[in-house]
């Protein structure tokens, strides 16, 4: 059965860190603690008197300074896991934290979850060819040596960087190495980290170059581990649930997310606040249960992408496509359906398809799957369609030969109305306003990975009035727009009622509109 020896990186909050310790062991797992020698020295010595008789506690026999970006990090962690190596032969894997990590999963599932595979779980992702890094500084993090602290030495760091890319003092990376990066929080096998340490000690020449090179706690067990070990044993994925904000800062979760927490497929989080006292205490007592039946719907990532961009609006920089591509036509007629219900949008668009000779598209700015023709490639793609969409439209007209075409959207896509309905050829919007149940809220939040299948019904029940008020808004915005030649049909409103608008939106006669509105079920879900 496994047995975890957790390497803990920490500087301050002792009280935490003791109780974090006292936790983590009373089911029988390890820890070895480095403490930053940068710290109050108060600090250290209360966290030693408190668990130096904790014969499942150990502390890395050589404490140094730490700062972020820097190898010594590494180095710190390094030493952690000498010690915890020494002290624990019977650790089996070895589990990276902080003092801001706390397990959202028991030890009885943490240990069966590392028995079930044979493997190392580590981010190891290849440096030049993934998109991991986003921004800022990539080859030059390796090329060039870096010797000071970007955030405590900013001006000495960029002098030291801006001479030697002045000089061309570049180096290169270990022949027979290829750095991977990825996340710093990892869990390992014995047989791993044993391998590394024997590595350390062997290849000098590559402990020079990460000694120098830029935040290689990101990249300096990643490669090693891939360096090492079969890639069938290992896992390209964090145990540790951590989410970051559009600025590179890490989401801090509080009381409220308990269940959020819990319903995630890892076995930690990273970072509690040190406020949320409450979600701390229910944290504290969950690792040492057992018989809990985790439901796992892993919905954290989207839910918080989800939520954070509510009611944020975006600014473009270059030109806008309808500054730089043609129109699509004077003579032509582009015919918009936009309903948040898709089914519903499809039903009125076959409708119309069979009683006229109108080509309709559904959501082909929505959805991968729908039937487009061949156009040379510039419809193979989400990417390509949303980027050349002018031409895309312009190429759909002359395949099909029609100066008229229906195409549906969804309402979240103001870029794409307000594009369109500024174009010279002539535009109709056709608004389908549908009601909303709690049961289409629910299979609307699972569809987009808002929910799965066993997301607790007290985070649904807070969550659908979000996404509720969500589309309402959409809803708003378009109607904010004041889009010429818009119409709406409703599905409160009689069928009568909404042939009126279906004719001005085709300009049709009455009785025709009337044979498109009258579809039984038409808004059914």
């Amino acid at each position: 059965m496994a047995k975890i020896a957790f390497i803990l990186l920490c500087h301050k909050d002792p009280e935490a860190i003791i109780k974090q310790a006292e936790r983590l062991t009373a089911v029988g797992d390890y820890m070895s603690v480095h403490f930053d020698a940068s710290a109050d020295p108060k600090l250290y010595k209360q966290v030693r008197e408190a668990l130096d008789s904790n014969p499942n506690v150990t502390f890395a026999k050589k404490r140094i300074k730490c700062g972020w970006g820097e190898w010594s990090l590494v180095q710190a962690s390094l030493h952690a896991v000498e010690a915890a190596v020494e002290a624990f032969p019977r650790a089996t894997h070895f589990y990276m934290l902080s003092g801001d990590c706390m397990a959202i999963k028991s030890a009885e599932y943490t240990h069966e979850l590392l028995d079930r595979a044979d493997v190392d779980y580590i981010e190891s992702f290849d440096y030049f060819e993934s998109d991991w890094i986003k921004t800022g500084m990539k080859e030059e993090r390796l090329i060039y040596r870096h010797f000071f602290n970007e955030r405590t030495q900013k001006r000495r760091f960029y002098a030291a960087f801006n001479l030697q890319r002045k000089l061309g003092l570049t180096r290169k990376v270990p022949e027979d190495i290829q750095v991977q990066i990825g996340s710093q929080w990892w869990c390992l096998r014995r047989r791993t980290v044993e391998w590394i340490i024997d590595f350390t000690k062997k290849r000098k020449d590559v402990m020079r170059f990460f000694r120098t090179t830029w935040i290689p706690d990101e990249t300096f067990f990643q490669t090693l581990v891939r360096h090492l070990v079969p890639e069938h044993e290992i896992k390209t994925r964090t145990l540790t649930f951590l989410m970051f904000t559009d600025y590179g800062m890490p989401v801090t979760f509080y009381n409220d997310h308990y269940d959020l927490l819990l319903s995630q497929d890892y076995l930690f989080a990273r970072k509690i606040s040190p406020e949320a006292k409450e979600l701390k205490r229910r944290l504290g007592l969950l690792y040492a249960t057992r018989g809990w039946e985790f439901k796992i719907s892993n919905e954290g990532a989207s839910l918080f992408k989800f939520l954070t961009n509510r009611g944020r609006v975006g600014r473009r920089f270059g030109l806008r496509f309808w500054e730089n591509e043609g129109s699509l036509g004077r003579e032509r007629e582009l015919l918009i359906i936009v309903s948040k219900k898709w089914h519903v949008a499809k039903r009125l668009v076959e409708r119309i398809r069979s009683m006229t000779n109108v080509p309709c598209i559904e959501y082909l700015f929505n959805e991968d799957a729908t039937e487009l023709p061949d156009l040379g490639g510039i419809q193979s793609t989400m990417s390509k369609r949303h980027r050349h969409r002018r031409a895309l439209i312009r190429m759909l007209f002359d395949y099909y030969e029609t100066d008229q075409l229906v195409i549906c959207l969804d309402p979240s896509n103001l870029d794409l109305l307000n594009d369109f309905c500024s174009d010279r050829a002539k535009t109709r919007l056709l608004e389908i306003d549908s009601q909303f149940s709690d049961e289409y809220l629910t299979g609307h939040a699972m569809r987009v990975g808002l929910a799965g299948e066993k997301t607790p019904r007290e985070t649904l029940e807070r969550l659908l009035p979000t996404i509720k008020a969500d589309m309402l808004f959409e809803s708003d915005m378009i109607r904010d727009a004041n889009f010429d030649n818009h119409y709406r049909i409703r599905q409160s409103a009689s069928v009568e009622d909404n042939a009126i608008a279906l004719s001005y939106f085709l300009e049709t006669s009455p009785e025709k509109a009337y044979a498109i509105a009258n579809i039984e079920h038409l808004f059914a879900d």
